[in-house]
């Protein structure tokens, strides 16, 4: 579904991305992990769109989506929980789930308000309240609910659970093992990297701006030594 080769990218005279490798098929859950400050972020702002792209392909079902802005990298199917959320302070709860809504690929089952209710049950319950309001687990739960509204083939979670209660940050995990159980494509950065390996089909470490590993959660047991010191758990 995706495929990452030999990305480059820059803020400005600042390159942040030297040679970044991934791919992602059909129906997979698939880790970006790294410290800090090692490109995980930039990464997906290039995927998007968000960032000019330097060096390197990105291509989405085999044809190349680098360089096209980020509404038509969207209406491809690639759907983005951003880190911090963003999610519209000024607009209601329901407000903010309508406001990019839509089925363009025409998925048989399509999300709707009534099954974004059912999947986090807290929203129903604040579907009036504006969403600036919202504490900041109830508006990771707004920002995944934003994303899937637009029925993506790929989601995108950038840092699911930063800074969120424990008990949110389980009921983000529940989630995303619902939506993995239900053939959801979906790209993770995460720091719960317990959580990560039992969750994940495949695994990729980024070290300054490089794809410096790749493999199954197997392969992290045998090499927990140097993944250790690549993230930093």
């Amino acid at each position: 579904m995706l495929k990452v080769s030999g990305l480059q990218a820059a803020y400005g005279a600042s390159q942040v991305l030297f040679d970044i490798h991934l791919q992602i098929a059909e129906g997979q859950v698939v880790t970006l992990m790294g410290r800090n400050g090692m490109g995980k972020t930039t990464t997906v702002r290039a995927i998007m769109g968000l960032l000019p792209v330097k060096a390197g392909a990105i291509e989405h079902d085999g044809k190349p989506i680098a360089g096209l802005p980020p509404e038509k990298v969207a209406r491809l199917g690639i759907g983005l929980v951003p880190e911090g959320r963003q999610v519209f302070p000024t607009l209601t709860v329901r407000e903010n789930l309508v406001a990019t809504a839509a089925n363009r690929l025409g998925a048989a089952r399509p999300w709707t308000l009534a099954g974004i209710y059912e999947l986090f049950p807290r929203l129903d319950e604040r579907a009036g309240q504006m969403a600036g309001t919202l504490s900041g687990g109830e508006q990771q739960m707004l920002a995944v609910g934003r994303a899937l509204m637009t029925n993506p083939r790929l989601l995108i979670l950038d840092e699911a659970t930063e800074g969120l209660a424990p008990v949110i940050r389980a009921e983000i995990w529940r989630v995303v093992e619902k939506l993995k159980a239900e053939g959801q494509c979906i790209l993770l950065i995460d720091k719960t990297f317990s959580v990560l390996k039992r969750l994940a089909d495949r695994h990729f470490i980024v070290e300054k701006g490089r794809t410096v590993w790749s493999g199954t959660g197997d392969d992290l047991d045998r090499n927990h030594d140097q993944v250790q010191a690549w993230v930093g758990v």
